[in-house]
């Protein structure tokens, strides 16, 4: 048995060579071959082809990359690990693990681990992502604030590497072995190294009994003439996170807050809840949350399709569990698995854009205003697709809690460096034509840069630097990577640098292991670890 083969001629390839952004690949930039992997040994004859072949290899899991990463590969070769989802449990008490396949998507991981264990990993929300490129950078989610980062639990991370004789290497790396390439894959990024084929997990935390699911939508009506009810509204939301950040009865509450464009019609709330002990006994942090941005908006529960979801993710349904805590009006009580199966939408298939920042404090007036400016304007085309969607963040990332595996992020030896936030924001806009692709680029692109034009550095969110000392940002999620960062507004800026943006104070430890243990660069991109910006042209 070996990997498949897959190439323009057959039936297969126009599908496979692309990925769920459908930007991708660019004009002339499809890759000559997919090889399709179902076994550990057949992407290590596929990895091993392409680089005696001199050709470039880029990875696929579940195929979420929001840029071209995987797709853009002119004449090279795309390497599928999508069937790579062996899930196995070891409970030898000296050394009690789960190992996850790299191909598993996020679904498929939740249900069997239930299944088989009654555990859950505190990763994302969206089903077909696959675990291989979403543990790498981090990987978060609605139980995040209660158990941490996925990279919290990692053990151990298997993988294939290329050294410098051109021969693939299997390696197994922890805390002991290789740790700095085992520190690199607990939030790197994908694709930076080689292939990661499975992940070993520490016991993952149980899931809990009860969750309430509570989707509701505020009319933008309200706010359309009547800013200062607007930057209410998000202060009611952004100082209840801050408070919450350090108080570990709120650690079960997730939320999506998403601001939609006013062409949306309304703004849309999904929180997800559950109590310090997994059950719906102690409910006052969900009320408290609800009650201080209802005590500003008027809201109604969930009725229609909201952006960055899949169809219908909310279909309303009798259940038989009920709460012991009160419950605001609209709340349902789910089991968690068939809460995540009802939050588990990935969007439709269609072209994107996406931006992140990562948020230690509350929103500023320049901030808000920027915000407001950008959501009302009627713009030249249709945007009742884009939206800044602000993620509930802290909690376990930040502080040690009794739910995150003993992990103190005092003492972190991820490659995630934001362990100080309290919002995870990502910024989005999804459209069919090709021909709006620029116009739907450059209205996010000058949104997000006047949001962080006077609070941040060049645009961006910059963390604390040379370039911003007192930053009260912690920079991007390279698991929402964007090109343009690589220069952000104005490529002439001395202290800027891409990497320190993504990967704050640890961007050169990080290339220096890249460099060691992909001394070749057979895994390079346009934002691996070391890359440089493209020139600037200027007319």
């Amino acid at each position: 048995m070996s990997y498949i083969s897959i190439g323009k001629e057959d039936s297969r390839y126009e599908t496979l060579k692309k990925g769920f952004n459908q930007r991708w690949p660019s004009p002339g930039q499809d890759a000559g071959s997919i090889y399709v992997c179902r076994t550990v040994e057949d992407a290590e004859r596929a990895l091993q082809n392409a680089v005696n072949q001199g050709l470039r290899p880029t990875v696929r899991s579940g195929g979420h990359c929001y840029e071209g990463f995987v797709s853009n590969n002119s004449g090279g070769v795309i390497i599928d690990i999508g069937q790579l989802t062996e899930l196995s449990i070891h409970d030898d008490a000296d050394n009690p693990f789960y190992r996850v396949g790299a191909g598993t998507q996020n679904w498929d991981g939740y249900v069997n681990l239930f299944k088989l264990t009654g555990s859950l990993p505190p990763g994302g929300s969206c089903y077909s992502v696959g675990v291989g490129g979403h543990v790498v950078a981090g990987g978060y989610g609605l139980m995040s604030r209660m158990h941490g980062l996925t990279v919290d639990w990692l053990k151990a991370v298997e993988l294939l590497t290329v050294g410098k004789n051109g021969a693939v290497e299997r390696r197994l790396v922890d805390a002991t072995n290789d740790p700095d390439l085992f520190k690199l894959c607990r939030g790197g990024g994908g694709g930076n190294v080689g292939i990661i084929t499975s992940y070993y997990f520490d016991p993952l935390p149980k899931a809990p009994a009860k969750v309430a699911l509570l989707t509701k939508q505020y009319p933008w009506a309200q706010f359309a003439n009547d800013k200062p009810r607007f930057k209410a509204f998000l202060q009611a939301y952004a100082n209840y996170m801050k408070r919450a950040d350090s108080d570990p009865r709120t650690y079960g509450l997730f939320t999506l807050f998403k601001l939609t464009h006013i062409s949306a019609g309304n703004i849309g709330l999904v929180v997800q809840y559950t109590d310090q002990n997994g059950q719906l006994e102690d409910t006052q942090p969900l009320l408290d949350l609800i009650n201080a941005m209802d005590s500003v908006a008027e809201g109604a529960p969930h009725t229609a399709y909201m952006p960055g979801t899949g169809p219908l993710p909310f279909a309303r349904h009798p259940v038989s569990r009920q709460a012991v805590g009160e419950l605001p009006e609209g709340a349902i009580v789910y089991d968690w698995l068939y809460a995540t199966q009802t939050v588990n939408g990935s969007g439709n298939n269609q072209r994107g854009k996406y931006k992140s920042s990562y948020m230690k404090d509350v929103f500023t007036e320049h901030e808000m205003d920027a915000l407001f400016k950008y959501l009302v304007q009627k713009g030249d085309g249709d945007f009742s697709q884009s939206l800044v969607q602000v993620d509930s963040y802290g909690g376990a990332i930040n502080h040690k809690a009794a739910g995150n595996n003993g992990f103190d992020p005092a003492a972190n030896k991820t490659a995630v460096f934001q362990r100080n936030s309290i919002m995870k924001l990502q910024y989005q806009t999804y459209w069919t034509d090709s021909a709006n692709d620029e116009k739907h680029i450059q209205w996010l692109r000058d949104f997000y840069y006047e949001v962080h034009r006077f609070d941040g550095y060049n645009g961006t969110p910059y963390p604390k630097s040379l370039a911003l000392p007192a930053s009260r940002y912690e920079g991007c999620y390279i698991g929402y990577p964007d090109v343009d960062m690589l220069t952000g507004e104005d490529p002439s800026k001395p202290y800027y640098n891409w990497g320190e943006l993504y990967y704050g104070p640890l961007y050169k430890e990080l290339v220096a292991t890249k460099n060691k243990y992909d001394p070749g660069r057979i895994f390079r991109f346009s934002m691996s670890l070391g890359a440089t910006p493209p020139p600037v042209h200027r007319g």
